[in-house]
C-alpha cells in the first residue's frame, strides 16, 4: 500500500498523537465488546454479506476488521499507526493488516466490495472530505457499501478531541457530500449525547452506477 495521506492533514501529527496513547486507546477501545451493540449490528447489516474484498480504513487496533472476519468477510485493515498495526496482527493473526492511506488507495478502480471508515475521517479538514469520498467511490464496485461513523453536530467545525483535533458534522451535510461523491444513502443511525459520549451518526451508502 502507498503510504500517503491527505495533504490537508498533518499526517505525522495524527500518527504521532495516536502512537503516544496507543496502549491506552487499545485498552479503552480495542475489542468488539467495547463497541455499542447497535453499532456492531449496523456494520454487520451492511457489510456481512459482501463476498469480495472489504477494506477497514483507519482500522486502529483492528477489532472491527476482526469482527468482519468473524462474520466471514474478506476484510483487510489499513492504518497509519504502526503500534495499532502491531497489536492488530497479534490479536487477529488470520487477518491482513497494512500501512496505508485514505486519500490514495492502492487498489484497482471498482475492485473493492465494501468499505468501513469508522471514525477514520474525523481528522480530515472539511475541504479534504470530498476528495477522500471520491477516492472511496473510485475503489468501490457499483452497489458496494460504504459505512461511516462520524461525530454529529449542528454545524461543521473542529473540537478538542482527546487525541488530536477532529471535526464534527451536521448529518445532512454528510449526506449531501456522499451524494456529490456518487453514493446513495440507504440508512443512518443517530445516537444523542450520553454522558461523556458525544452525539454520533453512522451512515450506510452504496456506490451508484458509474
Amino acid at each position: 500500500m502507498r503510504d500517503s495521506y491527505s495533504a490537508g492533514v498533518d499526517r505525522d501529527k495524527v500518527r504521532q498523537a495516536y502512537a503516544s496513547v496507543a496502549d491506552l486507546y487499545i485498552g479503552l477501545f480495542g475489542t468488539r465488546e467495547q463497541v455499542d451493540p447497535d453499532d456492531l449490528a449496523f456494520i454487520g447489516r451492511h457489510l456481512a454479506t459482501r463476498t469480495g474484498p472489504v477494506l477497514d480504513l483507519g482500522c486502529g487496533p483492528g477489532h472491527l476488521t476482526g469482527y468482519l472476519h468473524s462474520l466471514g468477510v474478506n476484510a483487510t485493515g489499513i492504518d497509519l499507526v504502526p503500534e495499532f498495526l502491531t497489536h492488530a496482527r497479534v490479536a487477529h493473526p488470520d487477518v491482513e493488516f497494512h500501512s496505508g492511506s485514505l486519500e490514495s488507495l492502492d487498489v484497482v478502480a471498482g475492485s473493492v466490495d465494501g468499505i468501513l471508515a469508522w471514525y477514520s475521517l474525523i481528522h480530515l479538514p472539511p475541504e479534504e472530505l470530498d476528495g477522500v469520498l471520491a477516492e472511496f467511490r473510485r475503489a468501490l464496485a457499483p452497489g458496494g457499501p460504504l459505512v461511516l461513523g462520524m461525530f454529529d453536530h449542528d454545524e461543521v467545525g473542529p473540537f478538542d478531541h482527546k487525541v488530536v483535533t477532529a471535526y464534527r458534522w451536521p448529518v445532512d451535510e454528510i449526506s449531501e457530500r456522499l451524494t456529490r461523491a456518487g453514493f446513495v444513502e440507504v440508512e443512518r443511525l443517530r445516537r444523542p449525547r450520553e454522558g461523556d459520549r458525544r452525539p454520533h451518526t453512522a451512515f450506510a451508502a452504496v456506490a451508484g452506477d458509474s
